[in-house]
């Protein structure tokens, strides 16, 4: 079959992560699959067996997501949005897609609605329908405005066939951070967490005994790389090594370096990130989706410091409803300090747990499953 996977991620790059977890299952069993992104690239993630198609970048000023920003920093413009409308079209008409996913819309994504809009109305014109998805994590930014969740439940009455939602209900339903409508629950389907297979043990036991600090592959995170830098600073013995993303993280990581009295290991975002967490001691992070899981994965006890810029509580919601396991503790932004991150890396030492837990991490799969046979069944 053709799969079409269409996504923008706007500040951090989980979204996109995620996106392409999906997209190489779907090419790992033999399925031709594009992923079209609109966010800005990331060369280091690997798109290997996926056809990528780069819309016209985007991404938020800050945490203002009704603010766009071009790659340059420029504020978006009626023909970047006309450049991105087009070349998603025309990829959707090259393609003829079997399979139809959009990554959080209509859930989220609501300043790019005309693109998507545009798209759907587009797959309903072809000759022959594709099978239309949304797919979403476990927990959604919950609506500001009851009429947000009702329209976003009129989209999919009116253009989707159901709705990937990436979480195991063991731990998380979606009616923790979104108002589950009787109609919308009978168009979900429950995957499991999409992640990739577990990175296991590194070659070269590299972390052993760190404290690994990081926030993700974007730019956010300066906060908690701060108070990591001061903690590292007053530490005896402890080797603290920050993990700095970004497009250009060179000059975060030198301010860190000083900050932290060259007591501490820094360095750009590593491949081998999920390695390094079998053998620490502590990993302290944000609680987006794919950090929180290679978190559960490894195993690995863990500070989660939550997202909370801009009144965003989906950080916060997945913190919360982790912190029940043992070696999981949450410290919010507003409380960060160097002693306090002290404090709560040296609470959770000899807590690791199993790694990967009682939980399905093979959502990625499941979604494929879940996918070709709502197909085959529209035949």
């Amino acid at each position: 079959m053709k799969v079409m996977v269409v996504v923008t991620h706007l500040l951090g790059a989980g979204h996109l992560s995620r996106a392409l977890t999906l997209a190489r299952a779907f090419a790992a069993r033999g399925h031709d699959t594009t992923l079209v992104s609109g966010g800005r690239p990331v060369p280091h993630f690997d798109t290997r067996g996926v056809d990528m198609v780069q819309l016209r970048a985007l991404h938020s000023d800050g945490t203002n997501f009704s603010h766009l920003l071009t790659k340059d920093g420029a504020p978006v413009t009626e023909a970047d949005y006309q450049s991105r409308r087009a070349v998603l079209l025309e990829t959707l008409e090259k393609m003829q897609p079997d399979i139809l996913i959009t990554e959080l819309y209509p859930f989220g994504r609501r300043v790019l609605r005309h693109e998507f809009q545009a798209l759907l109305q587009a797959a309903h014109s072809l000759p022959h329908r594709p099978l239309v998805l949304a797919s979403v994590r476990d927990i959604l930014a919950p609506p500001s405005k009851p009429e947000r969740a009702t329209a976003a439940d009129e989209v999919i009455d009116r253009y989707y066939d159901g709705v990937l939602v990436h979480s195991d209900k063991r731990s998380t339903v979606l009616d923790q951070s979104w108002p589950v409508s009787d109609r919308l629950q009978e168009r979900l389907h429950y995957t499991g967490y999409v992640a990739p297979p577990a990175a296991g043990p590194h070659p070269e036991c590299a972390g052993q005994g760190e404290v690994i600090v990081a926030a993700g592959a974007g730019s956010v995170g300066d906060a908690l790389f701060e108070a990591a830098a001061g903690a590292a600073r007053q530490s005896n013995g402890a080797t603290w090594r920050l993990l700095v993303g970004g497009a250009h993280p060179e000059p975060r990581i030198a301010r860190l370096l000083e900050l932290s009295g060259g007591n501490a290991i820094v360095e750009p975002v590593r491949p081998d990130f999920r390695q390094l967490l079998y053998h620490a001691d502590c990993a302290v992070t944000m609680c987006g989706y794919n950090t929180a899981l290679d978190v559960l994965q490894s195993g690995c006890p863990a500070v989660l410091v939550p997202f909370d810029d801009g009144g965003e509580v989906e950080q916060t919601l997945r913190a919360q409803s982790l912190t029940r396991l043992d070696g999981i503790y949450a410290v919010k932004t507003s409380d960060l300090s160097p002693d306090i991150l002290i404090k709560a890396v040296t609470a959770t030492k000899g807590h690791r747990r199993p790694a990967g837990l009682d939980l399905h991490f093979d959502g990625a799969q499941r979604s494929v499953d879940i996918a070709v046979s709502l197909q085959r069944r529209r035949r």
